[in-house]
């Protein structure tokens, strides 16, 4: 018998001896090793119901895959991450100014996702604050939680600094943590604007507060938005910012956000316009001068001889015709200029009159 089964058996009837002196019933079956196992995330997945990617792929079917990668990810949309990075430093600066305190600003993280499904995702109780572009004539979220709103009112009216803001559960907000927050929401759009500024102009003006997310309902439930998620630290305290563009929004400028880098031009290069436009104005043209136009018979064509007239049926004086091939360019007045036929532009002939 090996050590350790002679060890099982001591144990089994050291419990047997102290259940016989208590009077109880027979002890139940001594634990397995492996019933105090900890279950990794695999096996959590398997008895919650939940397989692995691979596996819910292949159970999906051919819709069910378009829907559920139907949103585009905002990385097809590279100069976007560029502005909030430049959001990132001025807002900073404006938040310093704005509590008088050392304020930090980070992005947590930039994801696409469906209108209805962040609107269920909202932590509560929170502010979210509509605005609208006006340049672009549409709306987006802004939404302020309540750490951050919490921190933001200690710190505007002096609270100390070490101390974490109180925070007061049950109990709606009031009237100057409403207009405090406003005035962060002014500095936040404000600088949004600036961000915006050197790739497009954008005014980002201020709405509305509300504080129920069916309220704040700016787009349809299934339409694609871009979600970014700033982190504000104020040495011990702080909160998040999350902001919300529709892509109906952004569609305005979503060329100019589709641009690797300031100033792309997708392909085209104004050095070779400006040569190719200087070329073509240093170009010779060959312009005929229209006097009449006549339908004659071909037998009339082939008798002609030499020394034969042409009867022109225009007046004298009558308008010509200047022409390069067979498009009509200026209209002209036909006169003499020294010992040579010469002819004055009168008007441009424009291709809808030909038409």
């Amino acid at each position: 018998m090996s050590p350790s089964s002679q060890e099982e058996d001591d144990l089994a009837a050291a419990w047997g001896e102290a259940l016989e002196q208590e009077g109880a019933s027979p002890a139940p079956a001594a634990p397995t090793p492996d019933s105090t196992r900890v279950l990794n995330q695999a096996e959590i997945d398997s008895l919650l119901g939940f397989g692995s990617d691979s596996a819910r792929q292949e159970e999906q079917t051919g819709i069910q895959r378009i829907v559920s990668a139907g949103l585009v990810s905002y990385e097809r949309l590279p100069m976007l991450e560029i502005v909030f990075d430049r959001l990132v430093r001025i807002l900073s600066t404006s938040l310093r100014n704005f509590t008088s305190d050392n304020v930090e600003v980070s992005i947590d993280s930039i994801v696409s996702l469906r209108f209805g499904d962040y609107l269920n995702s909202v932590p509560l109780p929170a502010m979210l604050a509509v605005f609208k572009v006006e340049e672009w004539d549409n709306y987006g979220l802004l939404v302020v939680d309540s750490a951050l709103i919490y921190s933001v009112v200690d710190v505007l009216l002096g609270g100390r600094r070490g101390t974490a803001a109180m925070r007061i559960e049950g109990r709606p907000y009031t009237t100057i943590e409403r207009t405090l927050v406003e005035r962060l929401i002014t500095v936040v759009l404000q600088d949004l604007s600036d961000a915006f500024g050197p790739l497009s102009t954008a005014t980002f003006r201020f709405e509305r507060l509300e504080v129920n997310p069916r309220f704040a309902a700016i787009s349809r439930l299934a339409n694609a938005c871009i979600l970014s998620r700033l982190r504000v630290d104020m040495e011990d305290r702080g909160g998040k910012i999350e902001l919300l563009l529709p892509y109906a929004t952004l569609e305005p400028v979503r060329e100019l956000l589709l641009q690797q880098f300031m100033g792309e031009k997708f392909g085209r290069d104004s050095i070779w316009e400006t040569h190719l436009a200087e070329e073509l104005r240093h170009t010779e043209l060959a312009l005929d001068v229209v006097l009449d136009e006549q339908t004659m018979p071909l037998a009339s064509v082939m008798s002609l001889q030499r020394g034969d007239q042409i009867l022109l049926n225009v007046a004298p004086g009558a308008p010509v015709m200047l022409r390069c091939g067979e498009v009509p360019l200026f209209e002209a007045e036909l006169g003499r200029r020294e010992n040579r036929l010469a002819v004055r532009i009168a008007r441009e002939v424009r291709r809808q009159e030909e038409a």
